[in-house]
């Protein structure tokens, strides 16, 4: 199936601004989140949203695919997308690697080819690892230091990364790691060169494996780390915890651990990135006549003077009671939204109350244009 534009994925047009390509991305990270969205292709449709944010939010890549659409990242277009495989992600092979590959080595005809593999293994960066974590409102907020219990490769203790002990070096190769065969063809005779059978490249044999890691070098492990997850993560945000994913081999560093975040919804409190929106319930009479009432912020209860006439749905702002973003830096601001709250059920003494007030002339000048409206509308 053809991919979609990542622009409508987003739901955005093309001259969208990296606000406005973030803001959209949140919003839908977390509407079709796998762990929050029970529609049925979730995490095809979370997957497409992620992908098309990952291009649009870098400058370089955007101007590609504006250029040349899904083919820059396709391999058609010269371009690779990488990305993650299996348990985490692979990053992106080396020029080197391509060339080696390709030209392992020739020479002959009375000129040196490209120099290219050696045929000794290379040390190796583990492949990064991803794991989906959990947060209340509260974790994410306030951030908190969180435990997390992980499936890794480590590198052998036993052998440290060897495999095996007594090295010594391979008869076959004499330790170079590789063998040198002559070609003969109608253009002339070439020599070749492959990776040793027998010591695999490494140019050495060990003469005893390593019981516990059984010659890989790694061996898996269970263990708990713990991370510091900074404050003002939200569902769909990533942290990267250097060097906690899968071992390198042959020497190689370890990968590093990204943690992805869902965010549960608090029961008042309604976030929209640093800011918080809340909902106050404020009786006829206290909107009518004005009143100071008491509201919960994040940081403990504060007083909010009501004025008089106001009206359902305004909203008043509380500066730096937002949420505080430890990792930009930047403190969001609270939202109050008042809710006047019309009364369903009346004792007979508030009923009297209410009927001596429908008999006052009460100023309203929105009631009286809409009077004046409906009497002109009846001609």
């Amino acid at each position: 199936m053809a991919k979609r534009d990542f622009y409508e994925v987003l739901g955005i047009n093309k001259n969208a601004s990296q606000e406005e390509i973030k803001s959209a991305y949140r919003r839908l990270a977390k509407k079709y989140h796998p762990d929050l969205c029970k529609e049925e292709n979730a995490e095809e449709k979370f997957k497409e949203v992620q992908e098309a944010y990952s291009v649009l939010s870098d400058e370089n890549k955007r101007r590609q695919y504006d250029q040349f659409g899904h083919a820059a990242f396709d391999g058609s277009g010269g371009f690779s997308s990488g990305g993650f495989s299996g348990g985490g992600f692979s990053g992106f092979g080396g020029f080197d690697d391509i060339f080696d590959n390709i030209f392992s080595g020739f020479s002959g005809g009375g000129f040196s080819g490209f120099g290219g593999n050696t045929g000794r293994s290379r040390k190796v960066r583990g492949e990064d690892l991803l794991k989906r974590v959990h947060l209340t409102f509260q974790e994410a907020v306030f951030g908190c230091d969180k435990d997390f219990d992980l499936d890794v490769t480590e590198t052998c203790e036993n052998c440290h990364g060897e495999g095996g002990f007594d090295s010594e070096t391979c008869k076959t190769c004499h330790g170079s790691g590789t063998i040198t065969q002559e070609q003969r063809t109608i253009l002339g005779s070439f020599m070749t060169k492959t990776t040793c059978p027998d010591c695999h490249g490494e140019g050495k044999i060990l003469k005893r494996v390593c019981s516990v890691c059984h010659g890989k070098g790694t061996v898996s492990v269970h263990k708990t780390i713990t991370v510091h997850v900074p404050s003002g993560v939200d569902t769909g945000n990533r942290l990267r915890v250097p060097g906690k994913g899968a071992a390198g081999t042959n020497g190689g560093p370890a990968g590093d651990l990204y943690l992805e975040f869902t965010v549960s919804d608090h029961p008042y409190f309604k976030r929209d990135e640093d800011d918080i929106y809340l909902e106050v319930p404020v009786s006829i009479v206290d909107a009518t006549l004005g009143a100071k009432i008491e509201i919960p912020t994040l940081s403990g209860n504060v007083k909010l003077t009501i004025p008089a006439g106001t009206q359902n749905g305004e909203q008043h702002r509380i500066r730096g009671k937002g949420i505080q973003n430890e990792s930009t830096r930047h403190t969001g601001n609270l939202y109050v939204v008042i809710k006047v709250m019309i009364p369903t059920k009346l004792s007979r003494s508030e009923k009297k109350l209410f009927e001596s007030l429908a008999k006052e002339d009460l100023e309203s000048t929105e009631i009286n244009k809409f009077e004046k409206f409906v009497k002109e509308n009846d001609r």
